[in-house]
């Protein structure tokens, strides 16, 4: 007799993973690996936040913190909306979490009941379909592509059959760095506003950005729940830490999910993270060596016949259509890794429909590499 195992776990896989242990794999037989497939910056966290930390550790027995983090950062975090937006935020209003991850679990459970329906982009995140399927909340996908920047807008929303509880938008955006401008950003949350419909804003890569900078849901309403992360543009991946902005109508559904789920979200992190906000010239070098790839790889990867990219305003990847070369990015992605040693992601991943005729490209590694790799794309493609 076979032990009951539960529907919830049935998801999808992330499949860059899966890429990712593939191109491990191939580095532990000794074989040279370019990595372009995992969205994570190769720079450590800044020297003031290992500075904090170490003195954290000398200083503090690290215990638990209240379930929204220690004040201290939730009060820099508010702040920080001031100085970079001039929006005012009650440091009340402000959760500290265990990454983003762990912001979009309390976001999904607070926001959202089994049965609900949320729309989402599609190219998009995987991990959003995949935790709202696990919550059994039904995620609605709305195809867009090059002619909206891959975003979508409320009149895609318009074509949707059924009632929508929620929309979840992500600019600049992963896959394909695509950004909403500030007025395609105030239509959505109107058309929300008017449609009842709860919005969460994934802002995680706000910061990463080429000509204009992201705007936030928060300069529009107080009504959506605003995800950032200390991951991407703070490159602090592995200390799992993010942040999330609620609604004062939400905070004892979240606080009480937060302390059942989490206790609290690594108190090491939170400590060393209020520094962050002060390394704004080690962060901005950062930003400028991911511009420098990004430019390099709208360049090199056409010859390489990769010649249909998105428009990548912010955030470190191009999304590309290989429909010319494939009609099984898995595979393509696969030979690829084999052949060169290069490692990308298949669209697959954010698009389960049309994904199969696109590849995703990070360009968060060091300039070396991604020269490199652009070199044995061309020549393996000639």
């Amino acid at each position: 007799m076979a032990l009951k195992t539960a529907r919830r776990g049935r998801i999808p896989p992330f499949i860059v993973m899966d890429v990712m242990r593939a191109a491990n794999e191939r580095e532990a037989a000794g074989k040279d690996v370019l990595h372009l497939e995992v969205g994570q910056p190769s720079t450590p966290a800044p020297a003031g936040v290992l500075e904090a930390a170490r003195r954290a550790l000398v200083q503090d027995r690290l215990g638990y913190t209240d379930a929204f983090g220690v004040p201290e950062l939730r009060d820099r975090i508010a702040r920080f909306y001031a100085e970079r937006h001039g929006v005012a935020v009650d440091p009340a209003r402000v959760v500290a979490t265990t990454g983003s991850s762990g912001a979009f679990v309390l976001a999904f459970l607070s926001a959202f009941d089994a049965g609900d329906r949320v729309a989402l982009a599609s190219p998009g995140y995987p991990c959003y379909r995949n935790i709202l399927s696990a919550l059994g909340v039904e995620p609605v996908l709305v195809p867009v592509g090059p002619e909206t920047d891959f975003q979508p807008t409320p009149e895609l929303l318009e074509e949707l059959p059924g009632r929508l509880d929620g929309l979840i938008i992500a600019s600049p955006s992963n896959p394909t760095g695509t950004m909403i401008p500030a007025a395609g950003l105030q239509a959505l949350v109107s058309y929300c506003g008017y449609r009842d419909i709860r919005l969460v804003s994934d802002e995680i890569y706000h910061g990463i950005t080429y000509r204009e900078p992201a705007c936030t849901a928060l300069a529009f309403t107080d009504q959506a729940v605003v995800v950032n992360s200390f991951s991407k543009y703070f490159s602090m991946t592995g200390w799992r830490l993010g942040w999330m902005v609620i609604p004062e109508g939400l905070a004892r559904s979240v606080e009480c999910l937060a302390q059942n789920l989490f206790i609290s979200p690594p108190t090491l992190s939170q400590l060393a993270a209020v520094a962050a906000f002060d390394c704004e010239e080690e962060l901005e070098a950062n930003v400028a060596k991911y511009a420098r790839n990004r430019d390099l790889l709208l360049e090199e990867l056409p010859r390489a016949g990769f010649d249909k990219l998105s428009s990548a305003e912010g955030a470190f990847y191009l999304y590309a259509d290989v429909s010319r070369l494939t009609n099984d990015s898995q595979e393509f992605s696969r030979r690829m890794l084999e052949e060169t040693g290069v490692a990308a992601t298949s669209g697959v991943d954010f698009d389960p429909d049309r994904g199969h005729l696109f590849m995703r490209f990070s360009f968060a590694r060091g300039t070396d590499d991604i020269a490199e790799a652009a070199r044995r794309l061309c020549a393996w493609r000639r």
